[in-house]
C-alpha cells in the first residue's frame, strides 16, 4: 500500500489547501475532487458533485482542529490547564470560533477566567459584538462558563 500512496502522491501531486484541478474542479489532498456542483468527466453528466468528505473525515479533521486549539490554549493560558472539563470545552469552542487573535482582544472576559470569576467571564464575553453576532451560541458557552454545566 505504501508503494501506491508514494505513487499516487507523486502523480496526482499534494495540496494542503483546496484548488482548481487542470479541469477546474475544486480539489484537495491528493486529487479529491470536493467540488459541490461538478462532476468528474464530462461522461458523468448529471452527476451531483464531487466526493467531498465522509463523515469520518469531518470528525478526524475536527479531532484535530479540537487538539490545535486546546493546545493553543494551554500554551496562552496558564488557567486553561485548571479549568474543568466544561469550562475547556467552552473555551476551545470559543477560541475555535474566534481563533486566538481575535479571543485575546477578550482582555477582561480571560482576566476573569484566570481568577475563577465566572459570573464576570460569562458577563463579558457576552458584551460583545462576537455574542450579538454568534447569538445563542454565546448564550449557551458564556452559560458555561457561568456554570460549569453543559447545557439540557
Amino acid at each position: 500500500m505504501s508503494k501506491l500512496i508514494e505513487m499516487l502522491r507523486r502523480h496526482e501531486g499534494v495540496e494542503t489547501h483546496a484548488y482548481k484541478c487542470s479541469e477546474d474542479f475544486l480539489t484537495i489532498g491528493v486529487g479529491r475532487n470536493i467540488d459541490p456542483g461538478r462532476s468528474y468527466t464530462p461522461l458523468d453528466r448529471g452527476a451531483p458533485r464531487g466526493l467531498g468528505l465522509t463523515e469520518d473525515e469531518v470528525d478526524y479533521l475536527l479531532k484535530n482542529d479540537i487538539a490545535r486549539v486546546a493546545q493553543e490554549l494551554r500554551d496562552e493560558y496558564s488557567w486553561f490547564s485548571g479549568l474543568d472539563d466544561v469550562r475547556k470545552d467552552a473555551m476551545v469552542d470559543i477560541s475555535f470560533n474566534l481563533g486566538q487573535t481575535r479571543l485575546r482582544k477578550f482582555k477582561k472576559a480571560l482576566a476573569a477566567m484566570s481568577t475563577g470569576s465566572w459570573a464576570e467571564a460569562g458577563e463579558q464575553f457576552m458584551d460583545s459584538l462576537w455574542a450579538r453576532q454568534v447569538g445563542n451560541r454565546a448564550t449557551e458557552l458564556a452559560q458555561m462558563i457561568r456554570t460549569g454545566e453543559y447545557p439540557g
